[in-house]
């Protein structure tokens, strides 16, 4: 038995402070990263809303586009309205092709006209046909537009009437130091039909 006097002090729990500083600086450190994501969250967050919002409502007009009849003869108004169609589908091109379309003829900067309501696909160039515009329509068609001088104020997913302006006539592409003309094709299911015949017809300017 141990006496009164040798008994060993009583155990003291540490100080709490400590133990309550550390909580409160992983607290502090937490809501400045909070903060942070906050601040980059509200800088970025319009222009992710407004591309959202862009994307889905594009995917929602391709929908309906793709419930629509494809064009038929003679449904369609020229890229070039007033000037002379000719029928140059299927003509001999260079490395064994053949023409999947029919140049227009036009003087350079003319304006070329959406020929359907559609969205725009792509804006961008490539090696035969220089700047081209393709612009899906009803029935899912692609309407391929090329060799143009330069585009009009239009981007991916944007919405275009048909009589749009799109672009101007040029010779980018293959077609450098031809006379300028437009290329325009039509795509269905991924496979090139003859746009002329569904072209509706007028007399050129004199």
């Amino acid at each position: 038995m141990i006496a009164d006097g040798n008994k060993p002090p009583p155990r003291t729990n540490p100080p709490p402070l400590p133990r309550f500083f550390r909580r409160l600086l992983k607290l502090l450190i937490r809501a400045a990263v909070l903060l942070m994501l906050l601040f980059v969250l509200d800088r970025l967050w319009p222009s992710i809303s407004q591309q959202a919002q862009s994307f889905v409502i594009a995917k929602w007009q391709q929908l309906s586009l793709l419930q629509q009849d494809l064009p038929t003869e003679n449904s369609l108004p020229s890229p070039l309205p007033q000037q002379n169609l000719s029928d140059t589908w299927g003509a001999a091109r260079s490395q064994g092709r053949t023409h999947e379309g029919i140049d227009i003829f036009a003087a350079r900067g003319t304006p070329i006209q959406a020929t359907t309501a559609g969205i725009v696909s792509k804006i961008g160039e490539n090696t035969l046909g220089g700047r081209v515009v393709v612009i899906v329509g009803p029935g899912g068609a692609g309407h391929y537009y090329a060799h143009l001088e330069e585009y009009a104020d239009i981007a991916p997913n944007d919405w275009v009437d048909a009589g749009d302006i799109i672009g101007y006539v040029g010779d980018s592409g293959n077609a450098k130091g031809t006379p300028p003309h437009v290329h325009y094709g039509i795509y269905i299911q991924g496979n090139a039909v003859n746009p002329y015949p569904l072209l509706q017809k007028s007399e050129p300017t004199r």
